[in-house]
């Protein structure tokens, strides 16, 4: 006989209704820790903004990555931050904490190993000791200066074994407290772009003087000049825009011209005009940005006025550079 294989027959709907139930276990869990924040939190954002050295962030397992994201957001935001593996720390690792350190610890039952073994040598340098851990009532918080207890979890996990609501509680808290410290320290979009250079939001609040294109980069002509004799004598550079910008003899800049300008006249048949000033077909008081405006605001102006171009201008109204749409585009 041939033995019958039995096949999991849960529907659709009820992995829809396990996956909601989860959910709403863990935002539940959330919500009474909103209502209901550890006694010392206000004591433990202290600490971290009077850390003059970084916040050494560790944990092993589930609750080894959950500090790893936080001392990512505590890095971005203003707190020098890094994660200190616990196995490793015993075996040279402890060499990265310094006394102007920080350690934050986090530990769902505040009785794990690799962690309580770091204890004795924190002790001895007296490095002060922050835990995220579920109850205040085990050797991790009682070794801690403040223990961040959330409070006993039942685990959304239907076996009610693996970390899940007591990992999105640390990770809340540890949020809270990175997001908290950043605020109670006065950090500012323009600190964030620094940490972010390399994504789009990051980009958008740089200046415009780190990715306009530099005035030796643009085109730039006297408006008494003839289009022919400019055209003629700007013929580079290789990566230009497709704007020649105008100015008087005193370098304030007083008008654009366009490649598009250019067409738009040939189309029209208006040859004659390339022997006349450029100053009769320039668009005059074009709209431009002054040098350290944000990127982002130089966006909105390109988009709000269906323009290509839009030159930065310095003291006494000269042009510095030009901000050409093509540079930016996909940065919004």
């Amino acid at each position: 006989m041939n033995a019958v294989r039995r096949v999991d027959e849960t529907l659709p709907f009820d992995q829809y209704r396990l996956a909601r139930d989860i959910i709403r276990h863990e935002a539940k869990a959330l919500e009474r820790l909103a209502g209901n924040l550890p006694a010392g939190f206000d004591e433990a954002v202290r600490m971290v903004c009077a850390c003059r050295g970084a916040v050494i962030v560790t944990g092993i397992g589930k609750a080894g990555w959950i500090g790893q994201k936080v001392s990512a957001t505590l890095a971005s935001t203003g707190s020098r931050s890094h994660y200190l593996h616990p196995s490793e720390a015993m075996h040279g690792d402890l060499g990265r904490i310094g006394p102007d350190d920080l350690v934050l610890t986090f530990s769902n039952s505040g009785e794990t190993a690799e962690v309580l073994q770091l204890l004795p040598t924190l002790a001895r340098a007296r490095v002060p000791l922050l835990s995220v851990v579920a109850t205040a009532d085990n050797s991790l918080a009682r070794a801690s200066a403040v223990a961040l207890a959330y409070g006993p979890v039942t685990e959304a996990c239907p076996l009610g074994l693996a970390p899940s609501t007591s990992t999105t509680l640390m990770l809340a808290l540890g949020d809270a407290l990175a997001l908290v410290a950043s605020r109670q320290k006065g950090f500012r979009a323009i600190d964030f772009a620094r940490f972010h250079p390399g994504g789009s939001l990051g980009r958008k609040l740089a200046s415009v003087d780190e990715v306009m294109r530099p005035i030796d980069q643009c085109r730039l002509a006297i408006e008494h000049e003839t289009i022919r004799q400019i055209y003629v004598r700007l013929r580079g550079p290789a990566r230009r825009s497709g704007a020649v910008l105008l100015t008087h003899e005193d370098g304030e800049l007083t008008g654009i011209f366009t490649d598009s300008d250019l067409a738009r006249m040939l189309e029209r048949q208006e040859d004659h005009l390339l022997d006349q000033p450029i100053s009769a077909v320039m668009t005059r008081n074009p709209k431009s940005v002054a040098s350290g405006v944000k990127v982002a605001e130089a966006i909105e102006m390109l988009s709000a006025h269906n323009i290509s171009e839009l030159p930065v201008i310095g003291r006494g109204g000269k042009p510095l550079g030009i901000i050409d749409i093509t540079d930016v585009v996909g940065w919004v």
